[in-house]
């Protein structure tokens, strides 16, 4: 199968060092309201980054567009991707599905979305996040969604064991604002969302900005509106045969991050592993076979 296509943004973050300083600009400004911000006028969109329009001009032909008509037509495109539903993803796959057993082809896409998402993964951002995830003087709120509930209470389950200090707001509650009352701007709260965005976790995190919090948001290649608010924003590709989006790219960095924490301070994880594994033995909550 082949590679994903780079998404706009993604062209942006490729071409950064190239770019002079009104194209950066221009470039900070197109990504602070994505996609939206490029589907007006070009004079508007020049006008709203300060810069001239032959900067837009020249930029867009630097991401690869023949002119600013094809630079809006694949903004729309992903829109379109944006919002798709299963039906429609699935309609979109089946239409020029490849041949081959379906572990191939699969296991192909996520290859290929594991691939262009370490390419485009700012180490030092991934670092940034994992510092804050392991600071233990901040509290640690962990909230997911409709699907990425799952990943949500992965990552928890593992920090329960890491560190102290941290929530799990689940995100089927509808008592989710009473998590916020105590948050202050020591505190990190970590949020999963992607396509479909829910207008739940969206409110949670405007609430958390507003209150000073740091904001981590693992999403998709298309982000959520929720980059705009965030702190470190860690998307994933996540397009595959199939009538759902796939998560595996998105447990991998989870599970890069859960590595890189529980390593951040050694000896204090694994005091709190013994201790756990202590407690399971007087519980027998598993198995021994000696």
């Amino acid at each position: 199968m082949p590679d994903a296509p780079l998404t706009i943004s993604d062209r942006i973050q490729q071409a950064l060092e190239t770019l002079t300083r009104a194209e950066r600009q221009l470039a900070d400004s197109i990504l602070e309201n994505y996609p939206a911000s490029g589907l007006g006028p070009l004079t508007t969109l020049a006008k709203d980054a300060k810069v001239s329009a032959p900067t837009v001009a020249r930029m867009v032909q630097k991401l690869g567009f023949k002119g600013y008509p094809d630079f809006q037509a694949e903004l729309r495109e992903e829109l379109r991707a944006k919002a798709k539903g299963p039906i429609a993803k699935h309609d979109t796959w089946a239409d020029g599905a490849p041949s081959g057993h379906v572990l191939n082809q699969f296991t192909d896409a996520v290859l290929d979305n594991i691939r262009n998402t370490l390419s485009q993964i700012d180490p030092a951002a991934f670092d940034q996040a994992c510092a804050l995830v392991a600071d233990t003087s901040r509290h640690l709120y962990i909230v997911g969604g409709r699907i990425t509930h799952t990943l949500a209470e992965y990552l928890f389950l593992h920090m329960q064991v890491i560190r102290p200090n941290i929530t799990h707001i689940e995100s089927t509650s509808n008592a989710w604002p009473h998590y916020l009352l105590d948050a202050t701007e020591d505190d990190v709260f970590v949020v999963y969302d992607v396509r479909r965005y829910e207008n739940n976790s969206l409110r949670l995190a405007e609430i958390a900005h507003e209150r000073g919090a740091k904001l981590v948001l693992f999403t998709d290649q298309w982000r959520s509106p929720i980059h705009r608010l965030a702190d470190v924003c860690l998307s994933s590709r996540i397009v595959v045969p199939s009538a759902w989006d796939s998560i595996a790219t998105t447990l991998l960095l989870t599970e890069t991050m859960i590595a890189a924490v529980q390593n951040t301070d050694w000896e204090e994880t694994r005091a709190r592993v013994e201790e756990l594994e202590e407690m399971f033995d007087q519980t027998r909550l598993f198995r021994k076979f000696t």
